[in-house]
């Protein structure tokens, strides 16, 4: 068995890194951003107005100004002020030359064309200067996952069309005959298969396009016949199958079919049994078939993956460190990636750990990680924390 961290490195070492392509901003949403976008020119582009009121170059208390036009946004007054001037203008237009500050409309009184300032205003005041955002020149950094508030800055930035890496395509493999799929009508002796759906949903969150490939029974021919449909896959995921049982058929039939392994069994739980290597052009892993050990590996192993191939660093899932709200137990000889809840006196282990609890794992939205033969820790010791809901 290898240690999690060099499980992560061999699987770096594995992990391609994916084209790019230039995909319109309505596109760009969660993808990776591979080429730094330069803005052209300041934002906003002109002096503008912060507020309702009147642009003018005088502000004392008393004032009598002439109201001369009117400037909105789109639609810039098209002069410059004189002395005894003001133009009505709103939130966004630009302010005219010649004006200095923007009276607030609730501190002027209004007769006519004539106006009367109630509030001494100062110069500057609600006058938001050109390039006060960005100026011509700055940049939106790669790599990056493209966050919505990312989106609104690069559609002010005028990036029509970002460049960002291609989405990993993912093919997910089911093993075993007890497995029917959601919906279908299991015999006595079968359960639902309820690991791909777990998966899927955590890796297109990551980024990925996802195929359910047809469940795999326990024959080499179905074994194999589904291998082969795995296609122009980037990574292929199997589930169940990867141990050392008779109905284990994974490693050999993979084997048959070009596998060069990279590793196997990882010193975890839950998640020994994991295997990795190259199957063609494609990554293959091979988590374990237990649905809590196939989706925390999918958290620990798979999801730095998916974001190292689209360009982000080639680095472990983040961790934080919170204090336990409850004493835990001696941990064993291998790292165990507990379920846990956050909340506000830190994070607390769920009671039961066994891996084939969904219930559980629903429950949590914390793996607090603890290191072999980690000690027994009472309320308050600071543990790590893999954040998961």
């Amino acid at each position: 068995m290898i240690s999690v961290a060099a499980a992560l490195e061999a699987l770096f070492e594995l992990t391609p890194r994916l084209a790019a392509e230039a995909v319109s901003l309505r596109e760009a949403a969660g993808r990776v951003l591979t080429q730094d976008v330069v803005a052209t020119r300041d934002q906003p582009p002109f002096p503008a107005s912060a507020m309702d009121g009147y642009a003018t170059a005088e502000g004392e208390s008393g004032t009598v100004l002439r109201v001369v036009g009117e400037a909105a946004a789109g639609h810039r007054f098209a002069r410059a002020l004189f002395a005894g001037e003001a133009v009505r203008i709103f939130t966004g237009a630009p302010v005219p030359d010649g004006a200095d500050r923007v009276v607030i409309q609730e501190d002027v009184e209004r007769d006519g064309d004539e106006i009367r300032i109630t509030e001494t205003t100062p110069p500057g005041s609600h006058i938001r200067p050109s390039g006060t955002d960005f100026l011509a020149g700055a940049r939106l950094t790669a790599p990056r996952r493209l966050s919505p508030s990312d989106i609104a800055l690069l559609a002010s930035m005028n990036a029509a069309a970002p460049v960002v890496a291609r989405k990993p395509r993912v093919a997910i493999i089911a093993t075993g005959d007890e497995l029917v799929s959601p919906g279908e009508m299991p015999g006595p002796d079968q359960i639902i298969a309820s690991n791909t759906y777990g998966l899927a949903a955590l890796f297109e969150a990551e980024g990925a396009e996802v195929r359910l490939l047809p469940i795999a029974r326990d024959t080499r021919a179905a074994l194999g016949a589904v291998l082969d449909l795995v296609g122009d896959a980037d990574l292929v995921i199997t589930v169940g199958g990867a141990s050392v049982g008779d109905h284990d058929l994974v490693a050999s039939v993979s084997g048959e079919a070009g596998l060069e392994r990279a590793f196997y069994k990882v010193a975890m739980r839950p998640g020994k049994p994991l295997m990795a290597g190259r199957l063609g052009a494609a990554m293959m892993i091979g988590l374990p078939g237990n649905p809590v050990s196939a989706m925390v590996c999918g958290h620990v192993f798979v999801a730095p993956v998916l974001r190292a191939m689209q360009g982000l660093p080639a680095a472990p899932a983040p961790r934080i460190t919170l204090p336990i709200s409850e004493a835990i137990e001696a941990n064993g000889p291998r790292e165990h990636y507990m379920r846990a809840k956050i909340s506000a006196d830190g994070v607390r282990v769920l009671e039961r750990q066994d891996s084939s609890l969904l219930s559980v794992l629903s429950q949590a939205d914390a793996l607090v990680i603890r290191p072999p033969h980690d000690p027994a820790r009472n309320a308050g010791s600071e543990v790590d924390v893999l954040h998961i809901g």
